[in-house]
């Protein structure tokens, strides 16, 4: 591995490592910085990322006029259990992206940021999972790397010490965003590509669905 990148790759493991360490005592606690993602309604870890754009837990049914008032115009749901038990809204779309952190790839994340991205034009999204700390944790810290140009240590700080939920949750994103290279994934997202890889599942299908269509 030559010298800088080595470098590069043993500080943002250090950065993971003290993120990730329990703090047990901050009498000098910082202000939250302004970027972050800032607190909504604490019973639902609702937080807001942008003015498009909102992070949170599994909303149940008392949310959905909290939801309405922000003017949710999609729901983006990353566990394998559909959110029509809780949602029936007609004003809201609903879009289930099933992950699992320990088996994400860089086709998953460009799924997700794609979705998040047309959703947008058509109003607020929310994007969720079970917690909202380990699934909707990791597509936040990508959607801030690739969409908006964050660096992966500032991401990464904001994943970890952001207040989401608990830090022992965060080892597999912080894992897969270690190693993920980010010009790819914003080459592939701007190219409409499923995947930064020509031999992912997805581009051999979109492969020989080409080959068949010539």
């Amino acid at each position: 591995m030559p010298l800088p990148r080595y470098i590069s790759v043993m500080g943002l493991s250090l950065i993971a490592f003290f993120n990730l360490t329990p703090v047990f005592a901050d009498d000098t606690a910082l202000p939250r910085p302004a970027e972050w993602a800032q607190s909504v309604e604490v019973q639902y870890n609702l937080y807001q990322m942008s003015p498009t754009l909102y992070r949170s837990a599994l909303p149940d049914q008392g949310a959905v006029p909290l939801l309405e008032r922000l003017k949710v115009a999609t729901v983006i749901n990353f566990l394998p259990e559909s959110d029509s038990r809780w949602l029936s809204t007609p004003g809201i779309a609903q879009v289930q992206l099933p992950y699992r952190t320990n088996h994400v790839d860089d086709a998953d994340v460009l799924k997700a940021l794609r979705t998040i991205q047309t959703a947008e034009t058509k109003g607020p999204v929310l994007m969720h999972c079970k917690h909202g700390s380990d699934r909707t944790g990791l597509m936040a810290a990508m959607y801030r790397v690739v969409v908006q140009g964050w660096s992966k240590e500032d991401a990464l700080n904001e994943m970890t010490q952001g207040g989401f939920g608990d830090s022992t949750h965060f080892k597999e994103g912080v894992r897969y965003m270690m190693q993920v290279d980010v010009d790819k994934l914003r080459t592939a997202l701007a190219n409409g590509d499923c995947s930064t890889s020509p031999f992912a599942s997805c581009s051999m299908k979109n492969w020989f669905k080409s080959a068949h269509v010539e």
